[in-house]
């Protein structure tokens, strides 16, 4: 898989972070591209007649791969507009809570904030540890801050911040097992980590599929458990809210279309999950390159890793010294290396991402232009 021949990136820049947007393989793009020719050859035909049978066939792909049943799956664009669809559809009242962590990504917390204003629900912020040393203290914290009056959570599979696996399944288990309905926000679950999502059994889960699956930018999947669906609507309301159809779910009839779009993104994720197969090999891969590079990194700048080995998927996060607000910016524009660095906990912290592309020598870049810079690490 040469980088150059398969990937589209840049090859002067060292890319390590591929978890923010992901990189599409070339293939994959000229699928889309096809499709995209194809649409445009004949748009009345394909928005009208054909555009329902290849979501379909997509989504059936979709489903063998995150272990669910197709009709519990839509499309959206990202992971954040779902996280917006199922919050701004659920009810609150006063005095109720809408439970996040201190890990949470701030788009969809933005999202549950805005949910509780309008409503007069309470977010409470479940301060999960880290560094940490083991799963248990992402339990702990997570449901000593549940109460009798504790709704919804919004629980990230995999941290955009700290690079963290939640143990996702245990949470899951605890919370609805309270009462509680989970949201799980899974946008870099898919590719990184296998899903069983039918016997994961959350009340909401989404997903990117731009990131680790390696598809077209706005790719993603919504799945909501067949006895939620009826409370969950999409953010753009169209024709499917008075359908008089009865083939399918009002789930999907609303879903699979909020008016004119370019869905070819979503079309696309059958021919990226058979270029980059088989997964169990390339998910191993990914993650025995993400250890490889924090114990690099960890020797490099003197450090132990913020946590333990199977709390780490295809990223991990490694801290850095003193204030670091300029560093991402010179890492691209002096050594030409694609890195954040990540505020978080009072610390600053680099996160790399492995994927196919990275190329030997790409940490070991990264290592020295940190040293170069004095960049340190935290004692």
């Amino acid at each position: 898989m040469q980088r150059e021949a398969f990937w589209a990136l840049t090859p002067d820049v060292v890319f390590l972070n591929h978890g923010s947007y992901g990189a599409c393989p070339r293939p994959v793009l000229e699928r889309q591209h096809e499709l995209r020719l194809h649409m445009e050859s004949e748009p009345v035909r394909f928005m009208t007649r054909e555009l329902e049978p290849l979501l379909d066939q997509a989504r059936a792909v979709l489903s063998g791969f995150v272990g669910a049943q197709p009709q519990d799956l839509v499309a959206v664009t990202n992971a954040t507009t779902a996280v917006n669809a199922v919050v701004g559809s659920l009810r609150f009242s006063p005095g109720d809570e809408l439970l996040v962590t201190s890990h949470g990504y701030n788009a969809c917390t933005n999202a549950v904030r805005l949910a509780a204003e309008r409503s007069g629900a309470g977010v409470v912020v479940a301060p999960v540890p880290f560094p940490l040393e083991h799963a248990e203290q992402i339990v702990d914290a997570v449901l000593a801050a549940v109460t009798p009056r504790t709704r919804l959570a919004v629980v990230d599979f995999v941290t955009s911040p700290t690079a963290l696996v939640f143990p996702i399944e245990r949470l899951v288990r605890e919370l609805e097992a309270q009462g509680v309905m989970v949201l799980v926000d899974g946008a870099h679950a898919p590719g990184m980590v296998p899903l069983a999502l039918d016997s994961l059994e959350a009340s909401f889960f989404t997903g990117n599929l731009h990131k680790w699956v390696c598809a077209p930018k706005g790719a993603a999947f919504l799945h909501v458990r067949r006895d939620r669906q009826a409370l969950v609507r999409p953010t753009v309301i169209s024709h499917g809210a008075n359908s008089p159809r009865r083939d399918r779910s009002r789930f999907q009839l609303e879903f699979d279309w909020v008016g004119t779009s370019d869905l070819t993104a979503f079309l696309s994720v059958p021919r990226a999950l058979e270029v980059l197969a088989p997964w169990p090999e390339l998910m191993r891969h990914n993650r025995d390159d993400a250890l490889a590079a924090g114990a690099l990194l960890a020797k490099a700048l003197g450090v132990r890793l913020p946590a333990p080995a199977e709390l780490i998927g295809s990223m991990v996060a490694v801290p850095l010294r003193g204030d670091q607000a300029g560093l991402e910016r010179w890492l691209f524009d002096e050594r030409r290396i694609q890195v954040p660095i990540i505020s978080f906990g009072g610390r600053w912290w680099v996160r790399v991402s492995l994927q196919r592309h990275v190329r030997p020598g790409d940490v070991q870049a990264l290592a020295d232009a940190l040293l170069t810079r004095n960049a340190g690490v935290a004692g």
